[in-house]
Order: C-alpha cells, then structure tokens, then sequence
C-alpha cells in the first residue's frame, strides 16, 4: 500500500513543513485541520470522534501535535490514539518538548501512553521555536513596540528552526531508525533572549529589545491575548524554569538523524530579515 501520512496540526508551525518536506520525497500528506481548505486538507479535530474514522482512512502513519487548548492533553489525545493504535497504524510520532518527560505535564502524559499502549511510536522533543518571533507570541510584540517580553531572564534557550523539526519528523514517519525513541532536538547553541533581541536588531536594522516579564506578568499577558487562564499559568511557568537553567543543553540529534547540521539563529534571522523590515 502506497504511504499515506496524516499531518494534524498540518498548518502550524511544524506541521507545515512536515506536509511540504513529505511531498517533496513523493508522499502523500493528509493535512488535518478543523476547518479543512483544499483537496489535500480533511476535516479533523481531537475533540469530535465522528472524525476519527475518515482521518485514519488509508493512513499508514501519524504526525501528532497536540490539542492547545488544555492542560489535559492526554485527556484530549486518549481517544484518537486509542482508535490509531486498535487499527494497526503507525509510527505515531508526537510532537512534545524538551519541557516535557515522560510521564510528566501535558504532552508528557501522551508520551507515557505511546510507550505504554503503542508498538511503533517516536516523541521528538524539541525546545522553544525560531519561528516564534515570526509568529506568535513574540511578532505583533516586535512589529508594534520593538519588544521581545518573556519571563525567562537571562536564561539561555538552544532555539531551533521548525523546518529543522520536520525534517526529522519526517525521517520518524517513513523509516524505523527513530522507532520508539525519545529523541531530544535543539539548535546548534544555547542563547539568551538578549541576544536574540540583538540578532534581529543585526539583521532587520531596527531596535529589538528583551523586556523582562515576572511569571505571573506574562501569564496575565498571555490570558490577556485570549489564552485559558489555566494553560497561561502552566505556560509561563515554564519561562521561570528556562530563567534557572532548564533550557540549556544542545544536542547534535538534527545532524545526526537528517545529514545536515541544525540551523542557528543567526542564520534564521539573517534569512527572515525582510519580516522584521516590513514593520519598521
């Protein structure tokens, strides 16, 4: 049978790439959103079963980013991967976070189910993106103020390019290198928020700066962008955690898995330069 790989969060950030980087090696992606465009797209949601069966259909593997509207992922997840797994599909690669072990908050839980309940499963592990200063959280902050807020002080964070992500993602979905694995990605280096506010500054030439938020301030941001306060809280804890070291290690796993070295963000910011421009 032909390979037929379901990308849920198949416009997000990784998802994305991982769509594109499958269908350049001549596989199909199924991108599963909530509200389907296009022929290539299907209707999915973790939270409605009726979607399940379609989702699954002809499906020999699984790109999972978890449900962002609760702390309970495991709870959210359960249900589907219960069907993946009854069915025979796999690999089922979830997409957590170096934040998150096995076994511990959020995605960590679902972790803990695939190595549980899943013969075929891989969990790619990786710390904060690059492209969140494109995106959200951290754009409209730099288009409109020049700002970078976080709560993470000086902190430093091994940040990598979500293309990176997905292209070992997609060695997860179509080979057995990475099959039950718990793989930790990060960038080439650690660095702090500071010196991220200065790449940007470098690249784009505008001020950048790093605005330094307590926990309980930048989790009232984020409720304040319309977040669940709950998911807020837990979110900006982690910030605190980064502020003490928790981010700070660097693995070659890109490299190594992929054959091509993890981008910097020196690099990044340098090829992104004309976002940043456009909101001088």
């Amino acid at each position: 049978m032909r390979d037929q790989i379901l990308v849920t969060g198949g416009t997000g950030k990784t998802g994305r790439y991982v769509a594109q980087h499958l269908a350049a090696r001549g596989i199909a992606a199924r991108v599963a959103s909530r509200t389907p465009q296009g022929a290539d797209q299907i209707r999915f949601d973790w939270n409605d079963a009726s979607t399940f069966d379609a989702a699954l259909e002809g499906t020999t593997a699984i790109y999972m980013v978890a449900p962002s509207d609760t702390l309970e992922i495991l709870e959210g997840m359960r249900p589907f991967m219960e069907r993946a797994v009854a069915v025979g599909v796999g690999p089922l690669v979830l997409l957590s976070a170096t934040s998150t072990p096995p076994g511990g908050p959020m995605m960590g839980a679902a972790h803990q189910w695939l190595i549980d309940h899943a013969p075929n499963w891989t969990a790619l592990r990786p710390t904060w993106f690059m492209q969140n200063f494109l995106e959200y959280p951290h754009s409209a902050s730099i288009e409109e103020e020049g700002k970078i807020y976080s709560a993470t002080g000086r902190g430093r964070v091994g940040f990598i390019d979500a293309e990176d992500i997905a292209r070992v993602a997609v060695e997860a979905l179509t080979g057995t290198a990475l099959k039950n694995r718990d793989v930790i990605l990060t960038g080439p280096e650690a660095i702090d928020y500071h010196e991220v506010a200065r790449l940007i500054a470098q690249a784009s030439g505008r001020p950048v700066e790093y605005h330094e938020l307590s926990v309980d301030a930048l989790a009232d941001r984020f409720e304040a962008a319309g977040m669940p306060a709950e998911y807020a809280q837990g979110l900006a804890a982690v910030d605190g955690e980064i502020a003490n070291g928790s981010e700070e290690q660097v693995t070659d796993e890109v490299g190594a898995i992929t054959g091509q070295p993890a981008r910097s963000f020196a690099d990044f910011a340098a090829a992104n330069r004309a976002a940043w421009e456009k909101s001088r």
